[in-house]
């Protein structure tokens, strides 16, 4: 069998792996890329969060990017009946990006991959892997290629960044249940041939069509827009007596108002795909010679485009980490890695819960609006989610319900005054 050696193998070619296997390559360490798939190829989280363009640019990808125009995403809006509450990145709290991308997922990781290539990385697509074994933290992964053909890669590190593939968690059985309710999504593409003008036509938007039941909008730059919905999935099922998604899609944008018009009528660009009980997690994130990044190890839910930036961040972090490791620095991962992520990953967590709790609804259509609390939230949906002097990041345990309730008594004594 044919047998390869190299510093660190990277599992998957999406953002998680491109980040990762870009700094390393960029610091002189060799790198192998495998990717099950063949590129390009269709993905959700199409929608991304500033926090993302601090990796793309430290690893040296912003530019390849850039170039390709995508359509650019300033802000986020969400609406409830007549109800609207428009978040502005430039108006967050603190430091940070105010702006990020909307992107098809084929062409916007296909540029990525394509742009490591050309770095000079060993990607290699359609390869498949087979089985892992560790001696030490070294370890021998066999490969199986598009002809069939099998090879030895050993390693120094693992990066597993194979996003739902999630490799390692399946051969090392790392797979957890997630803590969050069972949600599911149906999404496609379609022609926006009804997009108005400016902003109101290319902002991404959330329509809620219950607490729990919301519509995805996230116009392209290609004139396409991504339509999906989400919600519990004993809800997204009863949509279609018959599992038909299409039929299940259409019934979803006959109950939003405010999107009946321009989307009602609109072919499909393709057969809706159903993504059933999305969220994921894992036992442990990493182990010697390994760690997970992106969805292979944690995905919580499509809600506020948290997935590309988690990515990212733990892409980025295993590289640096590993770096780290090679200049004889001690590492402890439990800490800087799974204690960092850790955090990061419970602020979102807490988020969504409240989104689906209605809590967070709560704060976010209140009038008059609190400018100072709206910025501070902002920065948490820009996904600058560890920084601490935001009091929504460091009390985010109790500080949206906290809130909601008072803002409830205070709705239900103006009702009572009244009546």
């Amino acid at each position: 069998m044919l047998k390869e050696f190299i510093d660190v193998l990277v599992i998957g070619a999406g953002p998680s792996g491109c980040v990762s296997a870009s700094h390393l390559h960029n610091k002189g360490i060799k790198v192998k890329m495998v990717e099950k798939t063949k590129f390009p190829r269709l993905v959700v989280g199409e929608s991304l969060i500033p926090r993302v363009m601090d990796h793309f640019a430290e690893a040296g990808l912003f530019e390849s990017l850039d170039a390709m125009n995508f359509e650019k995403k300033l802000g986020a809006r969400f609406i409830r009946g007549e109800e609207i509450c428009i978040f502005d990145f430039s108006k967050k709290y603190g430091e940070g990006w105010d702006w990020t991308w909307q992107v098809p997922r084929a062409d916007f990781d296909n540029t990525m991959a394509q742009e490591v290539i050309r770095k000079g990385i060993d990607l290699e697509f359609e390869s498949e892997v087979v089985s892992i074994s560790f001696e030490g933290k070294k370890s021998i992964t066999v490969i199986k290629d598009k002809n069939g053909e099998l090879k030895e890669v050993h390693a120094n590190f693992v990066i597993d960044s194979s996003g739902y593939g999630r490799v390692l968690p399946r051969l090392l059985d790392l797979d957890t249940p997630s803590k969050l309710d069972p949600h599911s999504a149906i999404f496609t593409h379609v022609v926006d041939v009804n997009r108005p003008e400016g902003e109101e036509g290319t902002l991404i938007s959330f329509d809620i069509l219950e607490t729990e039941v919301w519509l995805w909008v996230i116009p392209f730059s290609n004139g396409n827009t991504s339509l999906g919905v989400v919600g519990p999935t004993h809800f997204i099922n009863a949509l279609s007596e018959n599992n038909d998604t299409r039929e299940a899609l259409n019934n979803a944008v006959n109950f939003s108002e405010y999107y009946i018009k321009r989307f009602g009528d609109v072919p499909f660009n393709f057969e809706p795909v159903k993504l059933e009980n999305y969220s994921r997690s894992v036992k442990r994130m990493y182990g010697d010679g390994f760690a997970l990044t992106g969805n292979s190890s944690e995905f919580l839910d499509p809600v506020f485009s948290s997935g590309v930036a988690f990515a990212t961040e733990s892409g980025m972090l295993a590289a640096k980490l590993y770096l780290k490791e090679t200049k004889g620095i001690s590492v402890d991962w439990e800490t800087e890695f799974t204690g960092y992520m850790r955090r990061g990953i419970g602020v979102f967590t807490t988020y969504v819960k409240e989104w689906y709790t209605g809590n967070l609804q709560t704060l976010f259509f209140h009038q008059p609006e609190n400018p100072d609390v709206k910025e501070k939230i902002c920065a948490v949906l820009a996904g600058y989610v560890w920084d601490e002097t935001n009091p929504f990041v460091r009390k985010h345990d109790n500080l949206v319900k906290n809130m909601a309730h008072l803002i409830n008594m205070e709705y239900e004594a103006q009702k009572n005054l009244s009546v």
